[in-house]
């Protein structure tokens, strides 16, 4: 698989995750994002958790897309693919894409911008030259990729 480079995570989907149809509740999408996908990816770039901790910087989500590709149920094992698409002084442009961990199938997309935020002032703030640093390799890493299928992609109605 060309991923094999970017940072990966995996859960397995929560029966309290199902909805009535059967299958993931929408709902439950982001929460597998945010807090498996976002927080390891995070953790791995040292602005997690602990950095929060360290340092009282954490970052705040400006925008977040989802597509919903294939669905998934109940104790299937989900593998998480995060790229790191654009950086700036302050923020993260990121994707990641969930994949049914057995089957291969893209299951669904995730992309989120992010601002650096100095949590005393609840303001945004400048990564520091080392974070950069790490940004550029991670940028760099994904660089043979391309910007993943539906990057920037607008909702609406085709006609």
């Amino acid at each position: 698989m060309p991923d094999t480079l970017l940072f990966n995570s995996t859960a397995v989907v929560k029966p309290e995750w199902i909805d009535y149809n059967g299958h993931m509740n929408m709902g439950y999408y982001l929460v597998a994002f945010d807090h498996i996908a976002t927080d390891s990816y995070f953790d791995f770039l040292d602005i997690g958790i602990a950095h929060l901790q360290t340092s009282n910087h954490s970052t705040f989500t400006l925008g977040s897309n989802i597509d919903f590709i294939h669905e998934v149920v109940a104790d299937d094992a989900l593998r998480f693919t995060s790229q790191l698409v654009d950086y700036d002084s302050k923020r993260l442009h990121y994707f990641h894409t969930m994949y049914h961990a057995d089957e291969g199938y893209i299951a669904a997309t995730n992309e989120c911008l992010t601002m650096y935020i100095d949590m005393e002032t609840r303001r945004g703030t400048g990564f520091t030259e080392e974070q950069l640093q790490r940004f550029q390799e991670q940028l760099d890493l994904g660089k043979h990729l391309g910007v993943p299928a539906g990057f920037g992609r607008n909702l609406g109605i085709r006609r």
